[in-house]
């Protein structure tokens, strides 16, 4: 699922992907909005809001919405050059630095509300952290996928989805109608993931508060296992049939 790069990928390893940190992209995605008023796994929304405080003079609430994109620009910069300094050595570790990074930043903010200091927290600092994480995944998604995934956004799935499907009509050959349904299958699963997260973090945030993120950095680590368990019993198989 994050190993494989370049021809050895395949449609499923793309889907499994998806499936996974769509479904976290809308946990977070939710919690940010229940917790901090704040969405967290895009930005283009916070250019609507910058431009509009600007025209008000609110000067220091623009530089907020500002800083909102610069952290999630900051993430995805951390998460490529990480992968890229990694992969100089390892090219099969060379997500690990991103997910543990996000990681980290989950677990780190869904553990805060379970401190004294968190009544004194500002929410800004907690949607910077989360803008921070979802700009490392969906750089890590982008980057392993060659730009076949983004996880933290729907925007752009709407439109390739549109596209796609008007093109149904016109896409006759079997090779074609292939490849086509495979990519409006995978985009279907990632807008359902999401939505997903979004419905059961909402929901499990009616209990947990900020401490839903917890639930996101777990399915972090099954995704980290999963592909860790996957690949030893490949390596496993292939010893006992070396042929």
């Amino acid at each position: 699922m994050f190993r494989h790069q370049g021809k050895s990928r395949t449609s499923k390893h793309n889907l499994r992907l998806a499936v996974l940190l769509s479904f976290v992209a809308g946990i977070v995605n939710v919690t940010g909005v229940l917790a901090v008023k704040t969405l967290t796994t895009n930005v283009t929304g916070h250019f609507a809001f910058f431009a509009e405080e600007i025209t008000k003079h609110e000067y220091q609430a623009a530089i907020v919405f500002l800083i909102y994109t610069l952290f999630f620009l900051a993430g995805a910069f951390t998460s490529n050059f990480l992968a890229e300094l990694v992969s100089t050595k390892k090219q099969e570790l060379s997500h690990l630095p991103a997910i543990a990074i996000e990681f980290l930043i989950l677990f780190s903010l869904g553990t805060l509300s379970m401190l004294p200091v968190y009544n004194h927290v500002d929410g800004k600092w907690i949607a910077f952290g989360l803008l921070f994480a979802m700009g490392i995944q969906n750089a890590l998604v982008t980057k392993i996928s060659q730009s076949t995934v983004r996880t933290t956004h729907l925007t752009g799935l709407f439109t390739d989805l549109g596209i796609e499907l008007s093109q149904l009509f016109f896409y006759k050959k079997p090779e074609e109608r292939k490849t086509l349904k495979t990519s409006i299958y995978l985009r279907l699963s990632i807008i359902s993931f999401f939505f997903l997260g979004c419905f059961i973090g909402g929901f499990i945030y009616g209990y947990l508060a900020l401490k839903t993120l917890l639930i996101a950095a777990i399915f972090l680590l099954v995704a980290l296992y999963y592909d860790y368990i996957r690949l030893h019993l490949i390596a496993i198989k292939r010893k006992k049939n070396p042929f």
